[in-house]
């Protein structure tokens, strides 16, 4: 089936209002492509991230857009569009409103996006696998297997990739793992598959449970090897009595560093004479506001990695 790209050019002060009068007109699934949103977005999180790709802040730069896909056989669909659109033009409110169509190949859209997970080595002998290819594409390796598509960690980033290369490095036989921020599982998926005992994943995100959990059970992990639980355990009293209970070898955070400074005064109840904390998602320039945080809370550095821009730090608990 052959589909039609339709991009209609506003401007920020009317991309709202033109974006529920094309909802309105029956046009669902549109794409907004605003820099002046992305940028509010960004404000509004500034809590949840450190880097911004440079790529997508370039190509969103000055633009004010909507965009939506029609069959490019739906020449009705098409009458309709053109004829909202000159009905706004008219009204004096919304600018040109200029319509570009651009052809797409034909394509399995559902099948497509895909192609852009393929299996991705981790470390050395690691190796994240997509839930619908073979295991025999690991290739030797030990897999981790994720449906990539669902929330944070891939295995692709250079925050992630650091951890489980530090993990390779350590003996998991028999140990107990909590993975602070665990989003997709793939870090707690990871300990499991090196020889962990269990390992628990906590995320602020409702959604991440599921998530994990479901791919746990890609992998053949569950309850009680896997636990996965919702909640923030600087706020959640109930949560932390909980997680306290257990006693860990290995503590994750994969997060940004103003998340992991706000973490550093719960960090040693979870940790005991022999637990390794691994901590990553810093970005070298923030590298100088996370020590301090630590050094208060007589957690040290004893290793680190760097990659990019991005640093890993492998930390102890001073007794």
């Amino acid at each position: 089936m052959e589909y039609l790209e339709l991009t209609v050019a506003t401007d920020a002060a009317s991309i709202d209002a033109v974006a529920q009068a094309l909802t309105a007109g029956g046009f669902a699934d549109l794409v907004i492509e605003d820099q002046a949103e992305f940028e509010s977005f960004l404000e509004d999180n500034r809590a949840y991230w450190d880097y911004i790709d440079e790529d997508l802040q370039q190509q969103l730069q000055g633009l004010s857009q909507i965009k939506l896909y029609l069959e490019k056989q739906d020449t009705q669909g098409m009458d309709r569009l053109e004829a909202l659109l000159q009905k706004l033009r008219t009204s004096g409110q919304y600018g040109e409103l200029k319509l570009t169509v651009t052809p797409l190949a034909q394509t399995d859209w559902s099948e497509s996006w895909k192609d852009n997970y393929p299996p991705e080595p981790v470390g050395k002998n690691l190796m994240v696998l997509p839930y619908w290819l073979e295991q025999s594409q690991a290739q030797g390796r030990l897999p981790v297997i994720l449906d990539p598509g669902l929330t944070f960690g891939t295995g692709a980033h250079p925050s992630t990739q650091m951890v489980m290369e530090f993990m390779e490095d350590l003996d998991l036989q028999g140990k107990s793992c909590l993975d602070l921020g665990s989003g997709s599982g793939i870090l707690s998926i990871t300990a499991l598959r090196l020889g962990a005992s269990a390992a628990t994943g906590v995320d602020i995100d409702p959604k991440a449970e599921a998530v994990a959990r479901e791919n746990a059970g890609y992998n053949g992990f569950a309850a009680p090897e896997f636990t996965a639980l919702t909640g923030n355990v600087t706020a959640d009293k109930a949560l932390m009595k909980q997680l306290c209970q257990d006693s860990y070898q290995l503590v994750l955070v994969n997060i940004v560093a103003d998340v992991i400074i706000g973490l550093a005064p719960v960090l040693p109840e979870f940790m005991g004479e022999d637990t390794v904390l691994l901590l990553s998602g810093i970005l070298d320039t923030r590298l100088e506001d996370v020590l301090p945080a630590l050094k208060k809370e007589n957690l040290t550095v004893v290793d680190r990695k760097a990659r990019e821009d991005w640093r890993c730090l492998k930390v102890r608990k001073i007794v």
